[in-house]
């Protein structure tokens, strides 16, 4: 079984945040293989480790994103594609640019996180699979394999989704799906010699533009009231009626 995993470079997710040029700054921070991607990378090798086949990791970017897929590789995965895109590609460009080069790989499976830690926007599965014409199933706790069809097991309000569909298919993962492995030394010096192709991408311009970006403000301080309940409760009243403008 051949199966390719979507991977996209991330802020770490502790990095405290700056802008700079009215950019995102990268000043110090350190990029990591989103951690959701992790989850469907281990699903893969999971995978792989049963049933047999090759795990095929494949992301879009600048060239320094190949740092994050030789994590994937030092993880156990074969090999790494780089497509080439432009680091503000939006997912309308990026689902479009990531669909043609896997469409390409003749891949049975296809496994990604079911969103980016940095944006949380959780589209580009689904586009590119809307693209390809295969069906796809998001936010997976449990696949199973069997022949040409999965099933997947997906939490919902309140309650639990079994869905089937055949293969091959998009499918997205969900944090708790299983425990991603660190890599080994072994690992990480095989994963060096691993192969990474790189790919022209697509020029697809965007269909979003971003006006500004800022900071949110920092919280305000709470604010405590103390004294006897019948002047607390006065107090809570006059603040949330003339401060907070509590309309009731």
């Amino acid at each position: 079984m051949k199966i390719a995993v979507l991977a996209k470079q991330t802020f770490d997710t502790e990095a405290k945040i700056t802008l700079k040029d009215g950019k995102v700054s990268e000043d110090g921070i350190n990029l990591i293989l989103n951690p959701y991607d992790e989850v469907a990378v281990e699903e893969a090798l999971q995978i792989k480790e049963k049933q047999g086949g090759e795990v095929i990791v494949v992301t879009a970017g600048p060239e320094k994103t190949q740092d994050t897929l030789r994590q994937a590789l030092a993880m156990g995965a074969d090999k790494g594609v780089v497509v080439s895109a432009d680091a503000d590609a939006d997912e309308y460009a990026r689902a479009g640019i990531l669909a043609k080069a896997v469409g390409g790989l003749g891949a049975d499976l296809i496994l990604c996180g079911h969103v980016a830690a940095d944006d949380g926007s959780s589209q580009v599965p689904t586009r590119m699979a809307e693209i390809l014409n295969l069906p796809h199933v998001n936010v997976v706790r449990k696949l199973e394999l069997n022949g040409g069809v999965a099933t997947c097991t997906r939490e919902t309000d309140g309650g639990t989704e079994i869905i089937e569909v055949k293969l091959p298919a998009v499918i997205t993962c969900q944090v708790g799906m299983n425990e991603p492995r660190y890599p080994s030394m072994k690992g990480i010096m095989q994963a060096k010699k691993k192969p990474v192709d790189k790919v022209a991408g697509e020029a697809l311009a965007n269909k979003t533009t971003v006006e500004s970006l800022f900071i949110p403000p920092p919280k305000a301080a709470g604010k405590k009231i103390e004294g006897e309940a019948a002047d607390v409760a006065a107090q809570l009243v006059n603040w949330l009626k003339n401060e907070a403008r509590v309309v009731g």
